[in-house]
């Protein structure tokens, strides 16, 4: 079996032959299951609340980047049986796929088959952790790609993981022996790809929000006028700014000495 999985009622878009699959590996946002890190500040349910506004914002960069035809969006979920969720927070359109497997390791490289096995020429995985990524990396990741289908493409996270992963033949020995949610992320999965002989595209870096301090940075980027060329990211700046309006002490207190310094050394490019 490929993986794929449609329920009963959903139409989501055929794939079509010669396309790059824009893939978000995605929880639903259930309280308490996403944004742990998040909470404190945040409550279970206002970290539910900004993962969904996440994945509406990357849904829409993608299908932004999808415009010129040569892409398209699709959705790869978990748990299973909770498919009617995903209806307000992606596109009609986007293909779904259940993720499988244990480890993120293994969850990513099944993604990147069932995609693969739907009909997809090459398939990109995207964090849903980074809502202001530009639509302009998903079409750079797809054209890379499309120019070089031996090649493996990785968008590099400020915190030693990766945003985006892509290629069109999916090797089980990209995602081995990686040290998950680790700052060496990135540099293990060079190391894997070397030991393959897979050449490597590397895209500009950007930031996940998964801590803290990340979250100040997004807070930053929003509404400090530190955003750069960034996705304007709509859903998110709305919820925060809600919460801003009566809880700004909590969720974005004064950054330290060494927040500053990170963030001006970190900012998007």
């Amino acid at each position: 079996m490929s993986g794929v999985h449609r329920r009963p009622g959903d139409h989501p878009g055929s794939p079509r032959p010669g396309r790059c699959a824009l893939g978000i590996m995605t929880k639903a946002p259930l309280a308490g299951r996403v944004k742990t890190r998040l909470t404190p500040p945040l409550s279970a349910a206002e970290a539910a609340a900004l993962h969904a506004c996440f994945l509406r914002d990357t849904a829409a960069a993608i299908a932004a980047a999808c415009a010129a035809g040569t892409c398209e969006g699709a959705v790869a979920y978990t748990p299973a049986g909770s498919e009617s969720v995903f209806d307000a927070l992606v596109p009609p359109e986007f293909h779904r796929v259940l993720q499988r497997g244990g480890t993120l390791g293994d969850r990513l490289y099944a993604a990147a088959v069932d995609l693969r096995d739907a009909g997809y020429a090459a398939v990109c995985l995207v964090d849903s952790d980074s809502p202001t990524v530009p639509p302009a990396m998903f079409t750079e990741a797809a054209r890379l790609l499309a120019r070089d289908p031996d090649c493996v493409v990785i968008g590099p996270a400020d915190d030693g993981g990766y945003y985006l992963i892509g290629m069109t033949a999916p090797d089980p020995r990209l995602f081995a022996d990686i040290t998950w949610g680790t700052e060496a992320v990135v540099a293990q999965t060079l190391a894997r790809a070397a030991e393959a002989g897979v050449r490597v595209e590397i895209l500009p870096s950007w930031y996940d929000v998964d801590d803290v301090s990340s979250l100040r940075r997004l807070c930053r980027e929003c509404f400090d006028g530190h955003g750069g060329q960034g996705h304007p990211a709509v859903h998110t700046r709305r919820y925060l700014a809600r919460l801003l309006a009566h809880a700004r002490e909590r969720i974005w207190a004064a950054p330290s000495a060494t927040e500053q310094r990170g963030d001006r050394a970190g900012v998007p490019r």
